[in-house]
């Protein structure tokens, strides 16, 4: 999701929850994404996933981005939409795993613990640093006007 604010572009990124991200910033922030279940198609598992972890429904025109690969080897697709929503309304899934290690106990925490909108320069450095292409393509098809 991105936005148009006082005439700058802001991009929504969201930061991943539990207790190993909990502490960092920088490199850690990420577009809302997730897998593709059997049989479902890349587009509706962007919408599903990115549902799942902002409790808002993406809507509007999709624009497909050329897409990237990260560091552990994941390939990642995505699509851009004009929308707006407030951060810190965002609902998030949870997971379970077990915390501390080697504890016994499992503990629940949320796929998501925030999200905010960036102008273009801070979120370079809040977002892994593999989905940096993916803010500079949108910017680029805004600016050439798609």
């Amino acid at each position: 999701m991105y936005r148009i604010k006082n005439n700058e572009l802001e991009f929504l990124l969201v930061h991943p929850g539990g207790p190993f991200s909990k502490n960092k910033d920088l490199g850690i922030w990420s577009i809302p994404k997730g897998e593709v279940n059997d049989g479902e198609e890349e587009l509706e598992a962007a919408k599903r996933e990115f549902f799942e972890e902002t409790g808002f429904k993406p809507e509007g025109q999709f624009t497909s981005l050329a897409q990237i690969k990260q560091k552990g080897g994941k390939t990642v697709k995505a699509w851009s939409f004009d929308g707006n929503c407030d951060p810190e309304k965002i609902k998030s899934a949870t997971f379970k795993m077990e915390w501390p290690p080697r504890s016994g106990e499992e503990k629940e925490f949320p796929e998501i613990d925030k999200a905010g909108f960036f102008g273009l320069e801070e979120a370079k450095r809040k977002i892994n640093p593999a989905q940096i292409p993916f803010l500079e393509e949108l910017k680029e098809k805004l600016k050439n006007g798609f």
